[in-house]
């Protein structure tokens, strides 16, 4: 089994959601998350002044699919997100021991 864990710009994440809805996905988790990377930051107006927002605004999907399809899923998941620009997002595939999880 492999997790996808997927950050995306906050405007794209329907899109990659409606994207991986008909696929075979065992479940999936959505938060918001604040990123930095190679866009660095931007610059707020606040009351007239300008400061800089080091952090910027994602959503982290993770979703857990079988060995077979993540490369599927994660294709699909690209295609949804991208706009062409810096700071589309990232896709990492993890490795999980499915049996070794406890249910509670």
């Amino acid at each position: 089994m492999k997790q996808l864990v997927i950050l995306v710009r906050p405007f794209r994440a329907e899109a990659v959601l409606k994207a991986i809805s008909g696929l075979d996905v065992n479940a999936c988790l959505v938060q918001e998350a604040k990123g930095y990377s190679r866009q660095k930051n931007y610059l707020e107006r606040y009351l007239g002044s300008e400061y800089s927002m080091a952090f910027l605004p994602k959503v982290e999907i993770s979703v857990w699919v079988s060995d077979q399809r993540w490369k599927e899923v994660a294709e699909k998941v690209v295609r949804a997100a991208r706009t062409g620009r810096i700071g589309d997002g990232k896709v990492f595939v993890l490795d999980v021991a499915w049996p070794g999880a406890m249910e509670f």
